[in-house]
């Protein structure tokens, strides 16, 4: 499904159809809304489970309860079946939509607990004249909403928010400001002021006019001590096998990404497994000769060929970014400088099947970043850097695998706790940005940190071990804001469904209990989904560094999007908004392109930015 969208307040059919029509460049589906004296409910659907009668809204028996959402259901078969037995009658032939209404009666607003998918629901109770807005718990479907004119405004995407005249176009400066920093906004914020984001596990309950907001779920790390590697490894191996095995669920044919690493490959070999039809398989390959791109078409290709799948490769050009910039852009609503190859290895997808499994969520839980590989070197370093001479092999597997880095990690303890160590990592820092970011627009963000919005984070992480801090960190931020963000809104734009089988809840609440030293063992990342997929890939691909499908921006910004750069970063089009000083974007483009410095990142970050800005127009400039 594509997205949902609707108001409360007066019923106004025009301006719902404007909403829901904003979704349309999704895909060719059913449009539908719905409207009673106190809510109006619409959506666009991609229909992969019961697409004759799922449509929506759905409701209950009497009328009383509507529902519209964005996602799947994947246990909808047992609740149905459990609800059928308590009385519950169905009109549908298997819609997962049709079993919240009746969960929705049976349990009230406790229904979500019962929910194993990927979902932004919207539900009125007309009895109570209530909304419910809710968000799945890991992130994966968006939901955005907006207060105006005594109405509540809802949407599976800003610019169907922004099709309503009463919706403002005002920029929020300060959630700008934290874009340059982590090259996505951060929930709850929105580009746009007023328009709020709903936070993983979170719930908004409109009611007589008052708006309530709390979180449903959460992430708890709580290590279990007892636990040990074969218990573990066997409970992931369980675990991923069902969630995989749910969301084969689907009345159309699937398929999967395969980058070639261990997270996709180890799904489609499950895939392979469990499944009785062939696998198709996806892959993102280049034209050019790029390091390390070889590698990853060979163990694609290598995986492929294991589990005979029928396997396709995208090509991809520097050419393609430059023709397809703007239709990324677009998608998003929001600047995001994040990755964006799932545009490109999607648009294959769509010409095969509508639902594909991918393997993210995986290195937030089990640990691969450089966040989480520094996490124990630098929590161990302090106590040991007096006695390096003289470490034992133990000492030194807890520096693992910076043990020959001393100076490495000296620099970054000098930036003093974990949230100002993280914060260095970023893309800009707060001290970064003040170069940056022109005067004026450093003064409408005074007092703004996005230091502290991570050091927040981590204050409120109860769990002392160290690299579960770093992923409940990532957890909370990166996962959800950007990559759960590119892998939806760049399939949904292709109107292909992702289902991510590692951020299964019941998956995720089992590794919250394994402590880090079972994840990032002696500098070995994801050890411990390592050994519960030992049997299934062979040892090149188990034991192979992260890569994933990341864009070479760095080398093409130097040649194939030069001149976008060059003419999109002009101090013409900068003053458009005058947020940044022209002379630093001069300075940064002249280094990289002259090869005197690696800004490829940071450029990015600012060529997605001006290109957001300039396809909103128009948007208020600030004034020197």
């Amino acid at each position: 499904m594509c997205g949902i969208c609707g108001f409360t307040g007066p019923a106004n059919g025009a301006a719902l159809r404007r909403m829901t029509q904003a979704v349309v460049h999704r895909g060719p589906d059913d449009a539908g809304y719905w409207e009673s004296p106190g809510i109006s409910l619409g959506m666009r659907r991609l229909a992969i489970i019961d697409p004759q009668s799922g449509q929506q809204p759905v409701f209950n028996e009497d009328g009383s309860i509507a529902v519209i959402f964005n996602g799947e259901i994947y246990n909808h078969p047992e609740l149905r079946a459990r609800l059928e037995t308590e009385g519950h009658r169905f009109s549908s032939h298997h819609s997962d939509t049709e079993t919240l209404v009746h969960l929705y009666e049976a349990h009230g607003d406790d229904f979500l607990h019962h929910l194993n998918g990927m979902f932004a629901i919207a539900l009125w109770d007309e009895r109570r004249k209530k909304l419910l807005l809710a968000r799945d718990r890991a992130g994966i479907k968006p939901l955005y909403f907006c207060r105006a004119n005594g109405r509540l405004l809802f949407a599976s995407e800003i610019k169907s928010l922004l099709a309503h005249p009463d919706t403002p176009r005002t920029p929020d400066y300060r959630a700008l400001y934290h874009y340059f920093s982590f090259k996505n906004i951060p929930s709850p914020w929105s580009a746009f002021a007023g328009i709020e984001q709903l936070r993983p596990g979170e719930r908004v309950i409109f009611e007589q006019g008052a708006l309530r907001r709390d979180t449903w779920w959460s992430l708890r790390f709580n290590e279990d001590p007892q636990m040990d590697d074969a218990t573990a490894a066997a409970r992931i191996r369980e675990l991923l096998e069902d969630s995989v095995r749910l969301r084969m669920r689907a009345d159309f044919p699937f398929g999967a990404y395969l980058s070639g690493g261990l997270d996709s490959s180890s799904v489609v070999a499950l895939m392979s497994r469990l499944g009785g039809q062939r696998v198709q398989t996806f892959s993102l390959v280049y034209e050019d000769d790029i390091p390390h791109k070889q590698a990853d078409r060979d163990c694609a290709r290598q995986v492929a060929s294991l589990y005979g799948t029928d396997h396709h490769e995208h090509v991809l050009t520097a050419q393609d970014i430059v023709d397809n910039l703007d239709a990324v852009v677009d998608a998003f609503d929001e600047p995001f400088s994040g990755v964006t190859s799932t545009y490109f290895v999607t648009s294959l997808i769509a010409r095969h099947v509508k639902v594909a499994l991918s393997g993210d969520g995986a290195d937030e839980l089990f640990g691969s970043y450089l966040a989480h590989r520094l996490a124990q070197p630098l929590h161990h370093f302090p106590s040991l850097a007096e006695k390096l001479d003289t470490l034992t092999e133990a000492e030194w597997d807890l520096l693992r695998p910076y043990q020959d880095q001393p100076d490495y990690l000296r620099s970054l303890l000098k930036y003093g706790d974990e949230a100002a160590r993280r914060a260095s990592l970023t893309l800009w820092t707060d001290e970064g940005k003040r170069s940056l970011l022109s005067s004026k627009m450093l003064a409408l963000c005074a007092g703004e940190s996005s230091e502290s919005l991570l050091r927040h984070i981590y204050d409120g992480c109860a769990t002392p071990d160290p690299l579960n801090r770093a992923l409940a960190c990532d957890f909370a931020t990166l996962l959800p804001d950007q990559v759960l963000a590119f892998v939806d809104r760049l399939s949904m734009a292709h109107s292909v469904e992702v289902r991510p089988p590692f951020l299964d809840y019941r998956l995720m609440e089992f590794a919250a209990r394994l402590p880090g030293s079972m994840k990032i063992r002696t500098g070995r990342s994801k050890h411990i989904l390592k050994e519960a997929v030992r049997d299934l890939l062979p040892d090149n691909i188990i034991n192979r560094p992260k890569e994933g499908f990341v864009l070479p921006v760095d080398g093409w910004l130097r040649n194939a999007l030069q001149p976008t750069l060059k003419a999109t970063l002009t101090p013409e089009r900068l003053a458009l908004h005058g947020l940044l000083r022209p002379e630093t974007v001069q300075q940064l483009m002249e280094e990289h392109v002259e090869g005197r410095a690696n800004h490829g990142p940071r450029l990015w970050n600012l060529l997605m930015f001006q290109k957001w800005w300039e396809r909103h127009a128009p948007l208020e400039k600030i004034m020197e």
